[in-house]
Order: structure tokens, then C-alpha cells, then sequence
């Protein structure tokens, strides 16, 4: 193998290997965020997952229904539904009639649901206070321009494509 070559395997794998690092720290941030959230707003009557779904509609200038909730926050629309159904029967969101859509109702936070965001939001700035100490915006910003960048990449890409070109192993 010629230097020019070695020298773009070794790249494409360092690449390769810096990706792999990444998706494994994604991967554990997302448990502990969410073992993290869960410990922030459980006495709110809320889990991560709730306190998601009533950010995307504090989050949102108009009311959504529960598929458009599902598509913002990158969940399936019956995880979501879940969530609703569960959060109704709690007090803290209520359906509305949707005008443009007879069946899609539009999912509204009660006053319930308003206050336990405001709470929860609370003490995540607390928390991020404490969390985010000594380290700079701009660090922050960067992590999330890359991560913005490589969820849509992932959006549009096809992983199924890859399936018939990875290479197979001896005896696999």
C-alpha cells in the first residue's frame, strides 16, 4: 500500500474511531440525563419523559397534536400518545379541538402542567449552574453545532445501504 494510502486509511479510521467515541458518550450522557431528570421533577408528578413533552409545548408559539409533539421531540407518535394519555389523566395537559384536523386534537398544558414546567425549569438552571462552572458557552455552542450537524446527516441518510457493503468476517 502506497504512503498516500496508508495515510488516508489511517485518517478515515481515526475519523471512524473519533465517531464511535462520540455515539458511545451520547449514548451514556442520554441515561444519565435522563436518570438526572428523573431525579430533578419526580416529586413534580413528572419523569424525563413528561417534563420532553410538556417542554415541547411550552417550547411551541401555537398548540400541537401529538404527532407533531412526537416529530419535534424525535419520538414515535404512540410513545407519545402514551405520554398524553397518562399526563391527561394526571392534570397536566388537556386536549383542544384542533380546526384544522377533526381527529388530531391539539394537546394544551393545564395550569397543573404550566407550573410543574416552571418548577422543573427551575431547577435545571440550578442544576446547569453547578454543572456548567468553569467551562465556556462557546465550548457548548460547538458540541451542539456538531451534534446538530451529525443528526441530520443521520436524518438523511440511508444506514440500510451500509448493510450490504460492510465486509464479513471469517466464519461469521
Amino acid at each position: 500500500m502506497s504512503t498516500k494510502k496508508q495515510v488516508a486509511a489511517s485518517a478515515q479510521a481515526h475519523l471512524r474511531g473519533a465517531w464511535s467515541g462520540l455515539v458511545i458518550e451520547v449514548f451514556r450522557i442520554n441515561g444519565e440525563l435522563l436518570a438526572a431528570g428523573d431525579t430533578l421533577v419526580g416529586d413534580l408528578g413528572l419523569t424525563s419523559a413528561r417534563w420532553q413533552v410538556l417542554g415541547a409545548i411550552a417550547l411551541s408559539p401555537v398548540p400541537l397534536p401529538v404527532a407533531h409533539i412526537a416529530r419535534n421531540m424525535g419520538l414515535t407518535r404512540q410513545a407519545v400518545q402514551r405520554l398524553v394519555d397518562e399526563m391527561r389523566a394526571d392534570g397536566l395537559v388537556r386536549l383542544e379541538p384542533n380546526p384544522h384536523h377533526r381527529r388530531a386534537m391539539l394537546v394544551v398544558a393545564t395550569e397543573r402542567g404550566e407550573a410543574a414546567y416552571r418548577v422543573a425549569i427551575e431547577r435545571q438552571e440550578r442544576w446547569t449552574d453547578t454543572l456548567a462552572a468553569g467551562l465556556s458557552p462557546e465550548a457548548f455552542e460547538a458540541a451542539s453545532t456538531l451534534l446538530r450537524e451529525m443528526r441530520e446527516r443521520i436524518e438523511r441518510s440511508e444506514p440500510a445501504a451500509a448493510i450490504g457493503t460492510r465486509t464479513q468476517t471469517q466464519g461469521a
